[in-house]
């Protein structure tokens, strides 16, 4: 929330202040991308060599190293997110990819047309100068990295906006980049709210790219306020529906198999975009798996984030469980059976707990099958044919990410290549690694925008060199 221009932080697992930061204006946007086009221009980044930019980037990533604690709580008290996740995941994922990114600065090449003999023709990528980035609350560190990495390392100056509630690991970031000898103006982050500061790089005319992760809906206003000024590129990273395929030898996988759909299903708490919020399971093997996965979920730690041993922390907010409560409720009125982890000892008594939740016999069309939930809350369906599970795996406004678990090579790949998403992972639950490209398909994006070095396509722009030789 703001009150007279400040953004008052609050950790979800108490409802405590943590922080108040000044949240930027419209006109504090406009005067940070205006100072970031001054240090375009002057070429105090963008005219470096690779490997200088990529010694800066290196340092910054043995800074985060050095202050991976400090990073890590921030993230746990502003997004209540479990401190055990943050310190093994979101932290060590977020410094290899600056320096992965750092590495891969000088590795960004262009193409030689095969042009008739009289002449040659380049295609140069540049960098695109002003660009922005607009990030999600669940995870802010390891979003911002995404984002800093591909666009510094290719010689961009960017405006960052972290999500009102989870701005200090992006500040903070900010602040080691400078101790890393990043040129000032260079990564400005500007903490505000959305139809603010967020509606304002958008519709920056000095802003040349937009990197956005978020909501489906808000990815439509930012389309709208791009097209309304410069048509600035934007790339989208949006909602999940994401399926979980489990053929009829699925459970010759063992304990390996319930490990990965628990962390699939309840990974940051369900408040994930990849979260594998759909069981499609073969019916033959359907009762067992639906013991063995609720017993599994019946056993997962729920408490304090600081905590080391909690596995789920709490939701961000209490609407964000007000909405989960609703479409639980309204499945159940529709005939649904609502299967709930146990907790032994109760709920802690403040911040928006929702205990792990499975649901079978849910109505057609209901909310916890078509909706994007954000929240500890898996549905289990049956099939009794491929054709069926790719039917029931596609039949979401959603393309971002889907598990396969099957022995038959044949047929995990005939699954990956019917299921429309941007991530199909065969055997695991996984977005893949640094290396692999990420995104989404249908509603869900624009496909394999980030990682990899697909990602350095959002921040930089071709140019056609056309040399008449003789």
């Amino acid at each position: 929330m703001t009150t007279n221009g400040m953004l008052h932080v609050v950790n979800p697992a108490t409802g405590e202040p943590v922080t108040t930061v000044p949240a930027a204006s419209a006109d504090d946007v406009a005067k940070a991308a205006e100072r970031a086009r001054q240090v375009w221009e002057a070429g105090v980044w963008a005219r470096l060599p690779a490997r200088e930019r990529s010694a800066v980037l290196v340092r910054l990533a043995d800074l985060m190293e050095r202050d991976a604690e400090i990073l890590a709580r921030m993230d746990s008290e502003d997004a209540g997110k479990p401190i055990t996740e943050c310190r093994t995941g979101d932290v060590p994922g977020a410094i290899e990819s600056i320096r992965w990114f750092a590495e891969a600065a000088d590795k960004v090449f262009g193409r030689v047309a095969p042009s008739r003999p009289d002449g040659l023709g380049l295609m140069i990528r540049e960098p695109v100068g002003v660009v922005a980035a607009i990030l999600p609350w669940n995870y802010p560190l390891a979003m911002t990295a995404w984002k800093v990495g591909p666009a510094l390392a290719a010689g961009n100056c960017l405006l960052v906006k972290p999500a009102e509630a989870t701005p200090r690991s992006a500040l903070h970031l900010a602040a080691l980049a400078a101790e890393a000898g990043l040129p000032d103006g260079v990564l400005t982050v500007l903490p505000g709210y959305g139809r603010e500061a967020g509606a304002a790089l958008a519709r920056d005319p000095l802003v040349g790219a937009l990197s956005f992760t978020g909501s489906t809906a808000t990815g439509r206003r930012i389309l709208k306020d791009a097209a309304e000024s410069n048509f600035k590129r934007v790339s989208l990273e949006m909602g999940g529906k994401s399926p979980q395929v489990l053929m009829a030898d699925a459970l010759d996988h063992g304990d390996e198999l319930i490990d990965h759909m628990i962390e699939a299903a309840f990974l940051t708490t369900g408040q994930n975009c990849t979260a594998g919020s759909r069981v499609l399971v073969h019916r033959d093997i359907a009762q067992e798996v639906l013991e063995r996965f609720t017993a599994a979920a019946g056993e997962l730690v729920i408490g304090d984030p600081a905590d080391p041993r909690t596995q789920l922390g709490p939701l961000i907010n209490r609407a964000a469980f007000d909405r989960i409560a609703g479409a639980v409720d309204a499945a159940r009125a529709g005939g649904a059976r609502v299967h709930t982890g146990g907790l032994p000892h109760g709920l802690p008594p403040r911040g928006a707990y929702c205990p792990p939740t499975v649901i079978t016999g849910a109505p057609d069309g209901s909310d916890v099958l078509t909706r994007e939930l954000f929240g500890p809350v898996v549905t289990v369906q049956t099939f009794g044919s491929e054709a069926e599970a790719v039917l029931m795996a596609n039949a979401t406004e959603y393309g971002l990410a889907a598990s396969v678990w099957t022995r038959d090579l044949d047929s995990a790949l005939r699954l990956a290549r019917g299921i429309e998403a941007g991530v199909i992972s065969v055997n695991a639950y996984s977005e893949g690694d640094i290396t692999t490209p990420f995104g989404g398909w249908k509603q869900s994006g624009f496909g394999g925008v980030e990682k990899s070095t697909n990602a350095f396509d959002q921040w930089t722009r071709e140019k056609t060199v056309w040399i008449r030789t003789r």
